[in-house]
């Protein structure tokens, strides 16, 4: 056509070419949405939570919270407890990366109504499914759903995840197991929460196994007797 310029056009044309290469560019940087949580189940599914039957009003008030392993040393670390303190015990088998745990201590602490004085806590033989990055991504998750269980002042204790004498057919391995305590005692240390390093009590009492990660009623005594004597300590006993 005559008198027509095509030069602008041509620079139009340029300029939304480099425009749509800006915004790919812009796109590829952007962070991908995180991914929900999700449930992976196991093929046995459990909780156990056991309450003073007559919980005296003048004592403090304890929970230990965890597994299987705190289910085990809980009898003897009521007893020896049984003088100044009631023991409460919320043992799940949903791990750090699930959901549900988050939903489950928050149902158990409506249900009870007891501020702790001092919780004794520990996650880390259950969720193989899970990878330890996962692990990790969640593990903040947890502990904040902890914190709140403890009275105004009250104390909380994180108990390493103790080691498993073979590989188990739920996918526990022991160093799994110690990159899972590395990882939470990164947390719990820059929270200021102390340690009952449960790992390296149970390493001395390699003969105490009854299976292949749990220990026989001589192996939760020594556990009990540890734990007891943190918890202890927290109350000023």
């Amino acid at each position: 056509m005559e008198g027509f310029n095509s030069k602008p056009a041509v620079q139009c044309a340029k300029l939304c070419c480099s425009f749509f290469a800006l915004t790919l560019v812009c796109a590829a940087l952007l962070p991908l949405p995180a991914q929900a949580p999700v449930t992976i189940p196991e093929e046995i599914e459990w909780t156990w939570e056991v309450r003073p039957l007559h919980p005296d009003p003048k004592l403090p008030n304890v929970l230990l919270l965890g597994d299987s392993i705190s289910r085990n040393y809980f009898p003897e670390v009521r007893k020896t407890l049984s003088a100044i303190a009631n023991v409460y015990l919320m043992a799940s088998s949903t791990s750090v990366g699930d959901p549900r745990l988050e939903r489950q201590i928050k149902e158990f602490a409506a249900t009870e109504k007891v501020r702790f004085r001092v919780v004794h806590f520990n996650n880390g033989l259950h969720g193989w499914a899970y990878t330890e990055d996962q692990y990790k991504a969640a593990f903040p998750v947890f502990l904040h759903s902890v914190q709140p269980l403890a009275e105004k002042g009250g104390a909380l204790i994180w108990a390493s995840t103790t080691p498993v004498r073979s590989e188990a057919a739920t996918g526990a391995t022991n160093p799994r197991v110690e990159e899972r305590n590395r990882i939470a005692l990164g947390f719990v240390k820059a929270a200021g929460i102390p340690l009952d390093d449960q790992f390296s009590l149970m390493q001395q009492h390699q003969d105490l196994y009854e299976d292949s990660i749990h220990f026989n009623s001589a192996g939760a005594t020594i556990q009990g007797d540890q734990a007891a004597a943190m918890i202890r300590a927290a109350l000023n006993q």
